[in-house]
């Protein structure tokens, strides 16, 4: 009988230590999964503080000039009002030693106006400005003076071209037999001296690729620069 007993007993201590075990382990599983959370969580707040504290904002003035290169040729002739345009930027920005805007920004611009010449009466006109500007894969908006070409005035080289004409017919026609002959001189070398005028009077502007152009920015952008 006694053997019997002490296995029972045996039996009922080795059951009891393997369900303390499993209590003890069951216990400390939850402990065990909350380090990594709560390593986690401490990693969260400081990376999202690197990366807000990577970048400040930076505000260029009004008034400050921005001076880019054309990436394409513009011209009267070809292009109208509300075309837009690329460039890049010529010299970076700088305020207060910290470069906003670096060289070789990206512009985005439009004509405000492009008349085109006329070839008898009508100067050329273009009319150019800036909208954005992109800045370290963001774009920004701006807004600047307009940048203006003006063709030159042709009605005093038109009139000499068609007197001229009209001198140079009268004297043919003088030759060829003076009186109504000088007349109908005059009056085809007038049509071919308007003829002429027409022909070189038309006066476009063009703007080739590459071209420096600067403008003035009219109200204030403020740019995120890295730190």
């Amino acid at each position: 009988m006694k053997p019997l007993g002490l296995k029972r007993w045996r039996a009922s201590a080795l059951s009891l230590s393997m369900l303390t075990l499993l209590l003890v382990g069951c216990g400390e599983s939850p402990r065990a999964d909350e380090r990594p959370n709560s390593a986690v969580g401490d990693e969260k707040p400081g990376l999202l503080s690197r990366v807000f504290d990577s970048t400040k904002p930076v505000t260029v003035p009004e008034g400050t000039d921005l001076t880019v290169v054309l990436q394409q040729t513009i011209s009267t002739a070809s292009n109208r009002s509300g075309d837009t345009f690329k460039a890049t930027v010529a010299s970076p920005v700088v305020v207060d030693g910290v470069t906003v805007i670096p060289k070789d920004a990206q512009v985005t611009g439009h004509i405000i106006d492009a008349r085109e010449s006329g070839r008898l009466k009508g100067v050329a006109r273009l009319d150019l400005t800036l909208d954005s500007v992109e800045v370290n894969g963001a774009t920004y908006d701006i807004a600047t003076g307009d940048e203006g070409r003006r063709g030159k005035n042709h009605n005093k080289r038109n009139g000499v071209l068609i007197g001229g004409g009209a001198g140079l017919g009268a004297i043919i026609g003088g030759i060829a037999g003076g009186g109504p002959g000088a007349a109908i001189g005059g009056a085809v070398g007038a049509g071919a001296g308007t003829a002429g005028a027409a022909y070189t009077g038309k006066k476009d502007i063009r703007v080739p690729a590459e071209a420096v152009m600067t403008f003035r920015l009219v109200r204030p952008v403020t740019v995120s620069v890295k730190s």
